[in-house]
């Protein structure tokens, strides 16, 4: 009975315990990879400071970091804005009009700069996030974190920059980090034609949800990587479909059915590796 009365009284404790621990991990885990990650850090480091001024009594300083943390909540919903959208997003996966419209913005993006790109054949290699955390794959280059403009890309690519070795990551609408190290795919029956830029390319795509484009800076030849697939020969136009297909989730409409209707004559003429 003793027992009895144990159990009834603390499993309750251990339950919202673990939910808020696993809540907290993924939370954390979420935000490190986000531009925010730094506020959040000197969030924690005000919080520091609140509880040595009140162990300390040192009223003034405590007074002023209560007013600080009143507005804490506001502070909050503004600066993680981004971040609390697509985590939501998400974990629902339902339909959200604001982040797909940000995700056709970024499509749209990477379609200009890679036609740029190809015109006067310099290499890229672009892997747009999806559901997968890419940070846990491939090895992070050089941060960014600004908004992804086709002239940014450019950039970056351009031969005589420092950071044009390696690929781009993409996070929503934000350039995350440039010069990253994807994985390499193993496999062997592979065209010997291809460089490292394609087998990375697969790689990536091979052990994530990521989608991966790429331009050849041989032939100026455009191509893409997912679920281990690398189709090549693209036009601007077939890419801007098939990029809308894989990477707009949850538009139902007439326009979505044409793009899927799209891509699957596009994979049915041309060459997947």
């Amino acid at each position: 009975m003793i027992f009895d009365a144990s159990w009834e009284t603390l499993w309750r404790p251990v339950v919202e315990i673990s939910i808020l621990a696993v809540g907290i991990y993924f939370i954390l885990m979420f935000v490190r990879r986000t531009h925010g990650w730094g506020v959040f850090i000197g969030f924690l480091v005000l919080l520091g400071f609140l509880v040595v001024t009140t162990a300390l009594q040192l009223t003034v300083l405590n007074w002023i970091l209560l007013q600080l943390f009143s507005f804490s909540a506001y502070a909050i919903l503004i600066l993680f804005h981004p971040e609390i959208r697509r985590l939501l997003s998400r974990l629902g996966n339902l339909p959200n009009f604001s982040l797909i419209r940000e995700q056709r913005e970024t499509i749209e993006v990477i379609v200009q700069a890679v036609d740029r790109l190809s015109d006067v054949k310099i290499g890229a290699l672009i892997a747009v996030e999806q559901s997968h955390d890419l940070s846990q794959v491939l090895e992070l280059g050089v941060p960014i974190d600004c908004e992804a403009t086709p002239e940014m890309l450019e950039t970056i690519f351009f031969p005589n920059n420092a950071i044009h070795d390696g690929g781009v990551l993409i996070e929503g609408d934000r350039i995350s980090h440039a010069a990253c190290i994807l994985p390499l795919t193993r496999r062997q029956d592979l065209q010997k034609s291809l460089g490292t830029r394609h087998r990375a390319a697969i790689g990536l795509s091979e052990e994530t949800d990521a989608v991966v484009v790429l331009v050849s800076e041989e032939t100026g030849m455009i191509s893409y990587a997912h679920q281990g697939q690398l189709v090549r020969g693209l036009s601007v136009e077939e890419l801007r479909s098939i990029l809308s297909t894989l990477i707009v989730k949850g538009a139902k409409s007439e326009k979505r059915v044409e793009e899927q209707k799209d891509l699957h004559k596009i994979l049915n003429k041309k060459t997947v590796t």
